[in-house]
């Protein structure tokens, strides 16, 4: 007859949450992260108020239901910037429990320590991700073309900026 091994109190008690492990290393970077989600989380309650808002088309000035319009835009917006955020802190956090985080995704060099301390969530070492961005792989955000709106950017001050 076999005997019988003694079951963990998981298995008494049914299944609750994994524990998980971290690397040591990175676990300044994962609580960093975690939290960073977190206040995205808080302020996203917040922003989906304010665009779900109900206008009242008929009773306000025509300056008011503008600034209305604007402010429930942007809180879209932000809301929009604030996924794509969500979604690069959690394959950081994905990372960070397999055994990748701090890895280049496109040399497999180490990422800078001062880079993944700015920038938790980075995929990229610096020299990468300039590569990227020269080679039009990844776009950083740009503003708009110089100018005002009373005068419009000349083209030869647009190809000027190019070439620099």
């Amino acid at each position: 007859m076999k005997p019988h091994t003694k079951a963990t109190t998981s298995q008494i008690l049914g299944g609750g949450k994994p524990i998980i492990r971290i690397d040591p290393k990175w676990r300044e970077h994962y609580d960093a992260l975690v939290v960073f989600r977190a206040q995205i989380g808080d302020r996203k309650g917040g922003l989906t108020e304010i665009a779900r808002e109900e206008q009242q088309a008929f009773s306000l000035h025509m300056a008011d239901a503008g600034t209305d319009e604007f402010d429930r835009d942007f809180a879209l917006s932000i809301m929009s910037s604030d996924q794509n955020a969500m979604y690069e802190i959690d394959a950081a956090l994905e990372r960070i429990r397999n055994g990748t985080y701090g890895l280049c995704e496109i040399s497999g060099e180490p990422i800078e320590a001062e880079r993944l301390a700015a920038i938790p969530w980075t995929r990229y070492s610096a020299v990468a991700q300039r590569e990227l961005e020269e080679s039009g792989d990844v776009k950083r955000t740009k503003f708009g073309e110089r100018g005002s709106w009373a005068e419009p950017a000349k083209p030869e001050d647009t190809e000027e900026a190019e070439a620099a």
